[in-house]
């Protein structure tokens, strides 16, 4: 098995040097830092992790703890950002996925602490509220994609979900649609009721009355065993007297059921009707025809900022409590399933006309 001196020999550089880049000390320069990764590649050279960790205390391996993350086709995306970022700083990252089982969730701190892992990284499949005390976590913790209300001291890294759907709903207003129907995911997630709030203050601020807007609930139950309603409530919506130009779904998945609800009545989106979503889950926002126009959720940003706070936590050089708690942009993705009204379609006044520019 070659050696830290057989990767010192091919690279051209001290026994040292190879250390420092291994263990991505600062100062090597780029140059030089390239070589040894090269040598070491070429010749199979594997570090001896259990003398590092003998040596300086530290396993540079972090924890990610999950309920459904690891496991399902779109937030996983947050374990690969915590992946680039362990990978480009020296670290291994170990998943448990508990699927919301609180002896689970035990055994894998247990599990954590016995394997000298630095830092744990809490992730939740939605975006939600939890009763977590930083006392209830063993070793230096981040919350991402939720938010504790017990303990202001925990670190989170969230999407801005407000903002993500303020932008939508502007949107939809800029292209002349007054007559809205809003489809809400289940309103038992924080994220939700963000997305719905935003919508609310939107509307509000350029004067759309209360009788121009349909909601309804899409989704509704235990978290992950939801019913759907979506199809349904699209039809019906739609089979109003004075039915929505646009209908607004408070995730991706409700927007397709939208699709499906409204092309079975004969419906063209969007020359009859558009629509809006919400994720950017892209197997459904671009697979659609037309594409949906949606806010994407920043899920594999989420998982590489919160690697770099946990890593600010491990160290003490980061910030902490609220202070250090981040929300990341979820950005509008205009496609194709929105259309403009001419003005001699817009069933009301643009009420909302001067309203537009008070941000």
């Amino acid at each position: 098995m070659p050696s830290i001196k057989d990767v010192a020999r091919v690279a051209g550089v001290s026994d040292k040097t190879v250390s420092r880049v291994v263990n991505r000390e600062p100062n090597v320069k780029p140059e030089t830092f390239r070589r040894v990764e090269q040598a070491i590649q070429d010749l199979g050279y594997v570090p001896n992790r259990a003398a590092r960790l003998v040596r300086s205390r530290k396993s540079q391996v972090l924890g990610i703890l999950t309920d459904l993350v690891s496991v399902t086709p779109y937030s996983n995306d947050i374990v690969r950002g915590a992946q680039a970022w362990a990978h480009a700083n020296g670290y291994t990252v170990i998943v448990v996925n508990t699927n919301g089982d609180d002896d689970t969730e035990k055994a894998a701190w247990r599990t954590f602490q016995e394997h000298s892992i630095e830092g744990v990284l809490y992730v939740t499949m939605y975006h939600r509220l939890i009763n977590l005390q930083a006392s209830d976590c063993p070793l230096p913790t981040v919350l991402v994609n939720c938010r504790s209300t017990a303990d202001q001291s925990l670190i989170s890294v969230t999407p801005d979900d407000y903002r993500g759907s303020q932008a939508l709903t502007r949107h939809v207003l800029e292209q002349g649609h007054r007559r809205i129907g809003y489809i809400r995911l289940n309103p038992v997630l924080f994220g939700a009721e963000e997305r719905y709030r935003a919508f609310q203050d939107v509307v509000r601020e350029w004067g759309i009355p209360d009788a121009s807007i349909t909601t309804k609930i899409g989704m509704s139950g235990v978290v992950g065993q939801e019913i759907d309603h979506s199809y349904q409530v699209t039809q019906n919506m739609l089979q109003q007297d004075a039915p929505p130009t646009v209908i607004m779904c408070g995730n991706d998945e409700i927007a397709l059921q939208a699709y499906l609800g409204a092309l079975t009545l004969g419906h063209r989106i969007p020359d009859d009707v558009s629509i809006v979503g919400h994720d950017d889950f892209k197997t459904v926002s671009k697979a659609l025809k037309p594409a949906l126009t949606t806010a994407a959720l920043p899920y594999y940003d989420l998982g590489f900022r919160a690697s770099e706070a946990l890593y600010g936590v491990i160290s003490g050089e980061g910030a902490t409590g609220s202070a250090g708690s981040v929300k990341m942009d979820c950005p509008m993705v205009r496609r194709e399933s929105v259309r403009p009204l001419p003005d001699s379609q817009r069933s009301l006044a643009d009420a909302g006309g001067n309203a537009r520019h008070k941000d």
